[in-house]
């Protein structure tokens, strides 16, 4: 009986870990070349995925950059309502939209929450504090870089998020956690974005500063995208955070 309680408890052990590493994000990685120090996470948007970023390291002129890994994950692929169903890779899923406010899946923004907390501790338990991982998120991801940090239970280096707002706001009043009370946050905008509206970030904005986060400001004459200016205000608030 003994033997035969052992075996199962190996059964499940081992079905655990299948279903953990089935669900577990895959990335796009580039090693530090030096000692590995610091981690950088950083999601792309909807639609897009890992390699979308991937150039812009060598563009970021990173003080210590041969210490910092970056990893770059891909979204899990699924349905977006408001593109008609078409399967792409998203963080979640947007049921409804219009120019300022949208209707999204909280209970995808949760799961995918789930799989970046995976991805911060797979590079805790590799030997990188906590305090020497850094966050960005692009649109979709900035909301789950904003959404995830905030909620995680370690003091993190710090959140960068790009043309994005963030639709679990009031929630996190509830849930956000003491270790990032004094995170430091990077928040970055076009002023003529036609995806995003700046309004929907600048009230993200907003409501964190109301509930005295450490946050910054900045827009830029561009679209949906990323401009010279805000690279050089990125690769500033990256070198700050990571020393």
């Amino acid at each position: 009986m003994l033997r035969f309680t052992k075996i199962f408890l190996i059964f499940i052990l081992g079905l655990v870990m299948t279903q953990q590493n089935a669900l577990a994000l895959e990335s796009v990685e580039i090693p530090a070349t030096s000692t590995h120090k610091y981690s950088v996470i950083w999601l792309h948007g909807l639609g897009a995925d890992g390699h979308d970023f991937e150039n812009i390291v060598p563009e970021l002129h990173l003080i210590d950059s041969s210490s910092i890994k970056f990893i770059f994950p891909h979204a899990p692929i699924q349905k977006i309502t408001v593109n008609h169903g078409a399967e792409m890779r998203a963080w979640y899923d947007i049921l409804k939209m219009n120019d300022l406010n949208r209707d999204v899946d909280v209970k995808g923004i949760q799961h995918s929450a789930t799989l970046i907390n995976q991805l911060i501790q797979k590079e805790i338990d590799s030997g990188i504090p906590s305090k020497n991982i850094l966050l960005v998120g692009f649109s979709q991801g900035g909301v789950l870089a904003l959404h995830t940090g905030l909620r995680f239970n370690q003091p993190l280096a710090g959140i960068i998020a790009l043309s994005t707002y963030l639709p679990t706001l009031d929630s996190l009043k509830t849930e956000r956690t003491e270790a990032n009370n004094h995170t430091p946050i990077f928040m970055s905008h076009g002023i003529i974005d036609s995806v995003v509206a700046i309004e929907t970030g600048k009230a993200a904005f907003d409501g964190l500063k109301a509930m005295g986060y450490t946050i910054q400001w900045h827009d830029y004459v561009m679209e949906h995208s990323l401009c010279v200016e805000e690279i050089e205000q990125i690769a500033g608030f990256v070198n700050t955070v990571l020393k």
